[in-house]
């Protein structure tokens, strides 16, 4: 039976390789999008007493919990001008947490087409998750062949936490200019990547680390110039062996001027972009802070930079274990970067996987919400795909990211409220 079930899959992929590229991301795309909706019914069914519904709902509102009420809220009602407190003076939760953009084009295709303003954030997350898809597909391309490429993108719309692509989040828009942003910076069309940049920054808040690796990237092709113009040495013999110099650095055609000034422009306007939505904040409210105070009200403390990772560290390990497990990460994560899958990447998104994972690392309170905060570290499932030509072994990280979708949807999507009130958020 097994045989003749993976002899009919055979035939259809035989099939559909003869599709247009668009057509087979498309198509996969799609196809794991209703996997994911099969999960959520399935686990809607399951769905006890909750804040929002009735229990068992149906699909369309089980989607609708959790960020999505409050990206709703801002669309329906805009941004508070006053920060709304306690007793104490403490800011309580608000739409300020949540970025502009995506409310935005909801609210212009709710006002266009009459739409109720759920279903125009829904099917504005479905659009942009499959535009996103094709975008991830044209960037792997760059660096991989076309079957190579392909199974990186069915990673990625198979990711444990792609479901969210498909819900009222700002998750798929915000994929979806990043991806393109990185395109355009592999392919050094850096003024085109400045307005989708500045877009990127008002979907979610990517822009400090993309604002970091424009910079990084700078230096590095900006280096051979500058190592041009230094006086010459004499190569040992090791270096003229290993091919240092200024050929060995670029790899590549080496920067025109015009490039390196774009580039560092790239840097300056995604720099601005990174503060343009707490600088909109300040003027709205008069509170210079409003944005921050806002942000880690969910987090029940104020921002301390790498703190609340040492903190995890010993909620999770114990006061010995917990201090070093940081570190542990840290270097795992330093010699993921380091191997032969993950190089093949190139220096770009190399770099912006760096450049994220430091900004989590300075920025984030890691809780359950940090496993859909990795989505952007999206260029890795091109190396994970990188790893082997098996079919085996890429069917079964499909396998595997599917049974991880239940368990985030059963374990964090749906709501059940824990002893001390409340429950984890996806």
């Amino acid at each position: 039976m097994n045989t003749a079930v993976w002899s009919r899959i055979a035939a259809a992929g035989a099939r559909t390789a003869g599709w247009p590229w668009w057509l087979q991301i498309g198509a996969l795309y799609l196809a794991a999008r209703l996997v994911s909706a099969c999960i959520f019914m399935a686990a809607a069914l399951q769905q006890g007493v909750n804040p929002w519904f009735p229990p068992k709902p149906d699909y369309w509102n089980f989607i609708n919990i959790w960020d999505a009420r409050w990206y709703g809220e801002a669309l329906r009602n805009g941004y508070p001008a006053v920060l709304p407190t306690d007793a104490a003076g403490n800011v309580q939760e608000n739409a300020w947490a949540f970025y502009p953009l995506f409310p935005l084009l909801g609210r212009t295709l709710a006002g266009v087409t009459g739409m109720a303003p759920a279903a125009a954030l829904g099917l504005i997350a479905m659009l942009a998750g499959l535009a996103a898809a094709l975008v991830i597909y044209r960037l792997f391309r760059l660096r991989a062949t076309h079957r190579t490429a392909l199974w990186g993108s069915v990673f990625v719309a198979t990711f444990p936490v792609a479901p969210v692509l498909q819900v009222p989040y700002a998750e798929s828009l915000n994929l979806l200019l990043l991806a393109a942003a990185l395109l355009l910076v592999v392919r050094r069309r850096y003024l085109w990547a400045m307005p989708v940049a500045v877009l990127m920054c008002l979907s979610r808040p990517t822009g400090v680390p993309f604002a970091a690796m424009a910079g990084l990237l700078f230096l590095y092709r900006v280096y051979p110039h500058l190592e041009a113009r230094l006086p010459r040495l004499p190569r040992t013999a090791g270096e003229v062996g290993s091919g240092v110099g200024a050929g060995a650095v670029q790899g590549t055609r080496r920067h025109s001027a015009g490039e390196l000034w774009s580039l560092a422009g790239l840097t300056a306007v995604s720099g601005l972009g990174a503060l343009l939505w707490p600088a909109i904040a300040w003027a709205a409210t008069g509170d210079p802070q409003a944005y921050t105070k806002t942000e880690t009200v969910w987090r029940g403390h104020d921002l301390v930079p790498f703190k609340p990772w040492f903190d995890t560290g010993v909620q999770l390990f114990g006061p010995v274990l917990g201090l070093l497990a940081p570190f542990v990460f840290v270097a795992a994560f330093a010699l993921l970067m380091m191997s032969r899958p993950v190089a093949a990447l190139g220096a770009e998104l190399r770099l912006w996987c760096v450049c994220y994972m430091g900004y989590l690392l300075v920025f984030l309170h890691p809780q359950t919400s940090t496993f859909r905060m990795l989505l952007p570290l999206f260029p890795l499932a091109l190396a994970a795909a990188g790893v082997s030509r098996s079919r085996a072994y890429r069917g079964t990280v499909v396998i595997m990211f599917l049974l991880l979708q239940m368990v985030w949807i059963v374990w964090l999507w749906a709501w059940a409220q824990l002893p001390g009130g409340g429950d984890y958020p996806p």
